[in-house]
């Protein structure tokens, strides 16, 4: 008798990890992290909930291995040392991480939990990596400015996907800072001169003010070399 997942003759197989993964991310993109579960996408695949356990034990390394995924599209080679300055290669495998989570609903709550440890994730990490240690930055240095601009565009965009959500489900949730502020008591000045900036739902324009700000205190803190 076949299982779930053994294709009978003349039929594929409906279960393997790679469609597995194609599947939750569909399931992801239509409704959302919250709505994912390991019954759900075993419905959608027409097996039974354990035999999803063959490929993944928990639903934990579901996530793990979708956000792998998300960055298996994510092209290092391009950020090689003949390509610019080393800020500009930075920069641009920052706004590659934040395209690569802005492609899948939910991407970048699905990314923050997790600790993926596959080429993709890796090899962007090592491309970033070696972008600093080539550029002059110490080897610490070059570690922890990793963890900086990940956790800044991972945490960016978890609000700004929040944010655009929330304005799809409810409209009226846009001005909800703005009444809050011009209506406050006591009153909020600063907040209301800056009112234009606060409640701009422009996210790339707030993404590369931060990105350039990160930028320019590894550039003051990078040692000159001879050559500078």
């Amino acid at each position: 008798m076949s299982s779930p997942s053994t294709p009978t003759r003349g039929r594929p197989a409906r279960l393997d990890r790679a469609r597995t993964l194609e599947t939750a991310l569909d399931l992801l993109n239509q409704s959302g992290l919250d709505a994912l579960t390991m019954r759900r996408l075993a419905d959608a695949m027409g097996v039974q909930a354990g035999a999803l356990y063959r490929y993944f034990a928990t639903k934990q390394d579901l996530l793990t291995a979708m956000a792998e995924r998300m960055l298996e599209g994510v092209d290092t080679t391009a950020h090689a040392a003949d390509s610019g300055d080393w800020s500009d290669r930075l920069a641009t495998l920052a706004r590659s991480l934040r395209t690569a989570l802005l492609a899948h609903r939910d991407g970048a709550r699905v990314f923050a939990g997790t600790h993926a440890t596959g080429p993709s994730v890796l090899g962007f990490a090592d491309a970033f990596v070696g972008v600093l240690r080539e550029a002059g930055f110490r080897d610490d240095d070059a570690a922890r400015a990793l963890y900086t601009v990940v956790n800044y565009t991972v945490g960016h965009t978890l609000e700004e996907q929040a944010a655009l959500q929330a304005a799809d489900g409810d409209p009226e949730s846009v001005g909800t800072l703005r009444e809050a502020v011009t209506a406050g008591t006591p009153p909020y000045p600063h907040l209301s001169a800056t009112l234009p900036t606060l409640t701009s739902t422009d996210f790339t324009r707030l993404f590369e003010f931060g990105l350039d700000l990160i930028i320019g205190g590894l550039r003051a803190r990078r040692a000159p070399s001879a050559g500078d």
